[in-house]
């Protein structure tokens, strides 16, 4: 395929649709979980579940980078923009409720808090403002942390003091372990993130395959890219197979980046430990910033709360984190939490799963969706 237009051919979806028909075993259910958000958001965009067999259950995962930032980073970040400071993000944190506001009403109450298109434009900022403090919010998986080491090598270059990065990345493989692990996961096969594997490839995705026995195919964006790797898993479960498959190799080089991989190694390293909204505390699923680079570490140049703040009891974000309930099933969707008026993050990201139901008219619960 050459255009666009030619992975949304609905005479190949249907041929697709129909050979995965054929290919699930009688009686078996498949519980498959897309990691990233822009799947969650191509599946309902296209009514891609619409194509597939009852048997086959699309539920959505931790891959949101806007989703899984808990109250109490956002809390610590509201406190670092109450300074003398330009605080820098991107546009998608605005409106992350905190505890008991978001960076949106810290914006409106007179903080100088901008919104940015990458960490390099925060370094301009800071070029430009030498008597001020300019902090960047770094969020992401491993697919925005290069961005986040090339903006850290710079500053170190120019020799900046007035420019630090409040880090708030996390990777990929922690989070699926921490699902599969739960007493009541369900789990049986992952569409994998695409973005993400453009960075760190596809090889580090083996350890779900050969510690757990779950099919894992990378895959991309598009509606005919999705369907086919759901093809590829069914396929897997019809042969009695259990591989990391790369269906998005038009992007993603198996290995993946080694540039970009040895820009985050030798900028940054893994946290101990990191909170996620929804999954708790895990273990090494966090960045932090290296100690050579600890002057452009906000951590260490301000005073921040660090404080462990509950969840709404009324939010289920967790839970539709972890692929136990589908969006529409959370009891304030819709209703209290909209894009709007949130109350949860899975509802403010463009990413979020909440978010794709919402705009895409999903309100009613499905049997076998």
């Amino acid at each position: 395929m050459k255009y666009v237009d030619e992975y949304r051919g609905k005479t190949h979806a249907l041929a697709l649709a129909e050979e995965i028909e054929k290919l699930c075993i009688p009686g078996k259910e498949y519980k498959i979980m897309e990691i990233c958000g822009g799947h969650t958001h191509a599946i309902y965009k296209y009514g891609i579940e619409k194509y597939l067999p009852e048997q086959i259950k699309l539920v959505h995962g931790p891959g949101c980078p806007v989703c899984v930032i808990p109250l109490g980073r956002v809390d610590d970040a509201i406190s670092i923009s109450l300074g003398e400071v330009i605080f820098t993000c991107f546009g998608d944190m605005l409106r992350v409720p905190g505890n008991k506001r978001s960076l949106s009403d810290a914006k409106a109450q007179g903080s100088d808090i901008r919104v940015v298109y990458s960490p390099l434009d925060a370094l301009d900022i800071a070029q430009k403002n030498r008597d001020k403090q300019v902090v960047f919010l770094a969020i992401g998986f491993e697919t925005t942390a290069p961005s986040t080491a090339i903006a850290l090598k710079q500053a170190k270059a120019l020799g900046l003091t007035n420019f630090s990065i409040f880090c708030n990345h996390v990777t990929i493989i922690p989070p699926l372990v921490s699902i599969l692990e739960s007493e009541d996961s369900q789990i049986d096969a992952f569409i994998g993130p695409g973005h993400v594997a453009a960075v760190v490839g596809c090889q580090i995705f083996e350890q779900i395959t050969a510690r757990y026995s779950k099919p894992v195919v990378v895959s991309g964006f598009e509606p005919l890219d999705i369907l086919q790797s759901v093809y590829m898993i069914i396929k897997q479960f019809h042969d009695d197979v259990r591989a990391v498959e790369n269906q998005y190799s038009r992007v993603v080089p198996y290995y993946g980046n080694q540039a970009a991989i040895e820009a985050i190694n030798s900028t940054m390293e893994v946290r101990p430990y990191f909170e996620w909204r929804g999954l708790g505390t895990i273990e090494n699923s966090g960045l932090k910033i290296r100690d050579d680079y600890g002057e452009f570490d906000a951590e260490n140049r301000f005073t921040i709360p660090g404080i462990k703040v509950s969840e709404p009891r009324a939010c289920q974000c967790g839970q539709v984190l972890q692929g136990k309930i589908m969006p529409n099933e959370c009891r304030v969707f819709g209703k209290a939490c909209t894009p709007e008026k949130p109350i949860g993050t899975c509802m403010v990201s463009s990413e979020g799963a909440c978010a794709a139901y919402y705009n895409y008219g999903r309100f009613q619960v499905t049997a076998g969706r």
